[in-house]
C-alpha cells in the first residue's frame, strides 16, 4: 500500500520537472533568436531574427538564410531537446487524468511518442519529411486526447485542445499548399504559443490531481 504514494510523488515531481523544461525551453529559444546571424526567405539580407518572417526552424540550421554560420543552432537544439523531454513527462502521465483506461489511450500514448521522436530529426536535413511524419502522429495523438478530456469532462481543456487542432491544421494546411505564405511564420508562432498554453493546462491538471490523491493516501496512512 506504501507503493502508491511514492508513485504519486514521482509523478509531481516529473510535472514540475516538465513546468521548469518548458520555461528553460522558452528561454534557450529567446537565446537562439538573439544569436541567429539573419536572413529569412522572404529578405535573405536581414540582419538578425525576424518574429514576422522567420521560422523557429531557421534557428536549427547549420547556416543562417544570409550564409554565415549558424551560432544559434546549439542554443535552438537544447531547447527542442527540453522540450520534447518537458512533453514526453506530461504525455507519459496523461492517462492518470482519465477515469478508465482503454485503448483509444493507448493510441494517444504511442502517436504522441512517435510524434516526440520524429521532431528530435529536426536537426538534420530533413525538415519537409520530419513535419509530415511528425504532423501524422501528433494529429492523431492530439485528437485521441481531446475525444478523452471530452469524455472525462475537462471542458476547457477539451476547448483548448480543439482550439490547437484547428490552428494546427491551418498552419500545415498553408504550409503544404503555399497559400498566403508570407504569414506562416506568425502563424506558426501563434500555434507554438497555443499548444504550450495547453501542455501547461495539462500539467496543472495532472498535478492538481495528483496533488489530491497524494494528500488522501498520507491521510489514511
Amino acid at each position: 500500500m506504501k507503493t502508491k504514494p511514492v508513485l504519486e510523488t514521482y509523478g509531481l515531481r516529473l510535472l514540475y520537472l516538465s513546468l521548469l523544461g518548458i520555461v528553460f525551453f522558452i528561454f534557450f529559444y529567446v537565446i537562439a533568436a538573439i544569436h541567429y546571424p539573419g536572413g529569412s526567405w522572404l529578405e535573405p539580407d536581414i540582419n538578425g531574427f525576424s518574429f514576422w518572417h522567420n521560422y523557429l526552424c531557421d534557428l536549427l540550421d547549420f547556416n543562417a538564410i544570409n550564409g554565415k554560420p549558424n551560432k544559434a543552432r546549439l542554443y535552438a537544439i537544447v531547447a527542442l531537446c527540453l522540450l520534447c523531454i518537458s512533453i514526453l513527462f506530461i504525455w507519459s502521465l496523461l492517462p492518470k487524468l482519465f477515469k478508465t483506461k482503454n485503448n483509444i489511450q493507448k493510441l494517444m500514448g504511442g502517436s504522441g511518442y512517435l510524434s516526440l521522436f520524429s521532431i528530435l530529426f529536426l536537426v538534420l536535413d530533413y525538415h519537409d519529411i520530419v513535419v509530415r511524419i511528425a504532423g501524422i502522429f501528433g494529429l492523431v495523438a492530439f485528437i485521441t486526447c481531446c475525444i478523452e478530456l471530452y469524455k472525462t469532462s475537462y471542458k476547457k481543456l477539451f476547448v483548448l485542445g480543439v482550439v490547437c487542432i484547428f490552428i494546427f491544421l491551418a498552419n500545415y494546411y498553408i504550409y503544404e499548399t503555399g497559400i498566403i505564405i508570407h504569414i506562416l511564420p506568425v502563424v506558426q508562432k501563434i500555434t507554438f504559443t497555443l499548444f504550450i498554453m495547453w501542455f501547461i493546462a495539462l500539467d496543472l491538471a495532472l498535478y492538481s490531481m495528483l496533488r489530491q490523491t497524494d494528500d488522501i493516501h498520507s491521510e489514511k496512512m
